[in-house]
C-alpha cells in the first residue's frame, strides 16, 4: 500500500514539535541524545594529545555555535556555513591557500566528532551530517626541492644573526638529514639518543617510532646542545633555548619570519621546514630509489599496488643514503658512495649540504 504523503508531512511536523526523531521511535536501545557541548568532554576525553592538538580549535568553534543542539539535529548544512567561516577568517600565513586548509581542517575535526558519536552508539553514518559535507579540493602542492645554492643561502641566513644561532643551526641540520618532521624534533629527548651508532629516535604521527641515522658529528653536537642547556634526566627535551626550556613550534615560525626578512624569495614561496624534507627525500629517491625514499621518511602505508610489501630498504640502507648525501661515514653504512646533489660537487666531499660547524655557546 502507497504511504499517504500529506500523513507523512503531517507526522514529521508532529514529531518534530514534539523535539522526536524517527530514529528515536525505531531504536529504544540507543543511548539519550546529548547536546554538542555536552558530548564534546567525551571525544576529547578518548583523543590523542596530537589530535586534541589538531582538532581543539575546531571543536571548540563547534561547541560555540551549536553547543546546545543534540549531536542528532546538527545538519549537514550547519556544518558547511562552519567551514565557510572557518575559511573567510583563517588567518593570513606565508603558505596560506585562501583558507581552504582551515575549511579542510574543520571538516575533518567535524568527522572526527562524528566518529566517536558513531563508535558509541548515538549515530549512524548515515546520520553524520559532518559525512555528507564535502572536503574542499586540494589544490596542487608548490612544494618543491631546494637547489643546493638555495640550501646553502637558507643556512648562511641562519647564521648570520638572531639571538640564539645555535639552535637555529642545528634545527636545519637535524631536518636535512632525516627528513624529519617538526613534531619528530621537537618530541627527542636524550633516551632517543644513541651517540655510538649515531641514531635518533623519531617518534611522529600516527605513534610511529623509528630509529633514524644521523652523521656522528651531528650526533656528538645535539648531546653536548642538550647536556649544556640542562638536559640531564633520559626524558628531558634534546632541542632548548638559551635558558634552558624545551623549544617549540614558535621558534620554526621566529626562524623562517627571520630567514624571509634576509631572502625575500623565502618568504614570497612560502619555505618552510617541510622544504627540507621535500629536498632530502627527493635526492635519496633519484640516487637510492623508491624503497630507500619509503624507509627514509618513515613512511608505513600500505596502500599502491601489492608490490609494494616487497619494497623494502633496511637501517643500513638508510644509512648509506646518509653517508652519501652528506659525504660523511656512517658506522651502520653498507657501502661508501660518491652519489652527489646533482651539479654540485662541494669540497667537503659531501653531497651538497653546505658545512656546518656551529658553536655551542651561542657566540
Amino acid at each position: 500500500m502507497s504511504t499517504d504523503p500529506d500523513r507523512v508531512a503531517t507526522a514529521r511536523a508532529l514529531l518534530e514539535h514534539l523535539g522526536v526523531t524517527a530514529a528515536d521511535l525505531t531504536d529504544s536501545n540507543r543511548p539519550a541524545m546529548p547536546t554538542v557541548a555536552e558530548y564534546l568532554p567525551a571525544v576529547v576525553a578518548a583523543a590523542s594529545p596530537a589530535t586534541r592538538r589538531t582538532y581543539g580549535s575546531s571543536w571548540r568553534r563547534m561547541a560555540a555555535a551549536y553547543g546546545d543542539r543534540r549531536i542528532d539535529a546538527v545538519r549537514a548544512s550547519d556544518i558547511e556555513a562552519l567551514m565557510r567561516q572557518a575559511a573567510a577568517g583563517a588567518r593570513p600565513r606565508r603558505n596560506s591557500r585562501n583558507g581552504r586548509h582551515a575549511g579542510e581542517h574543520l571538516i575533518a575535526a567535524a568527522r572526527a566528532f562524528y566518529n566517536r558519536a558513531i563508535a558509541d552508539g548515538y549515530l549512524t553514518i548515515v546520520d553524520s551530517p559532518a559525512h555528507r559535507v564535502r572536503k574542499p579540493r586540494r589544490l596542487p602542492n608548490t612544494r618543491r626541492a631546494l637547489t643546493p645554492d638555495e640550501l646553502s643561502d637558507i643556512n648562511a641566513a641562519a647564521r648570520s644573526g638572531g639571538h640564539d644561532i645555535v639552535l637555529d643551526a642545528l634545527l636545519l641540520r637535524l631536518h636535512t638529514e632525516t627528513a624529519c618532521r617538526r613534531a619528530g624534533a621537537l618530541a627527542l629527548r636524550l633516551a632517543d639518543l644513541d651517540t655510538e651508532h649515531a641514531l635518533i629516535r623519531l617518534r611522529e604521527k600516527g605513534g610511529t617510532q623509528r630509529w633514524q641515522p644521523i652523521t656522528p658529528m651531528l650526533a656528538s653536537r645535539r648531546d653536548d646542545h642538550a647536556r649544556a642547556r640542562g638536559a640531564v634526566a633520559p626524558t628531558d627535551a634534546v632541542l632548548r633555548y638559551r635558558n634552558g626550556q624545551p623549544a617549540t613550534y614558535r621558534r620554526y615560525d621566529l626562524m623562517w619570519k627571520r630567514i624571509g626578512r634576509q631572502l625575500p624569495w623565502v618568504a614570497v614561496q612560502g619555505i618552510s621546514i617541510h622544504w627540507l624534507r621535500h629536498t632530502t627525500l627527493t635526492w635519496v629517491e633519484r640516487h637510492f630509489g623508491y624503497a630507500v625514499a619509503r624507509a627514509y621518511a618513515g613512511h608505513t602505508d600500505s596502500s599502491g599496488p601489492a608490490t609494494t610489501t616487497y619494497i623494502k630498504a633496511d637501517l643500513h640502507a638508510v644509512a648509506a643514503a646518509l653517508a652519501a648525501l652528506t659525504g660523511q661515514p656512517h658506522p651502520l653504512a653498507v657501502a661508501e658512495s660518491g652519489q652527489r646533489f646533482p651539479g654540485q660537487e662541494a669540497e667537503d666531499g659531501s653531497g651538497g649540504i653546505p658545512r656546518w660547524n656551529p658553536p655551542l655557546d651561542g657566540s
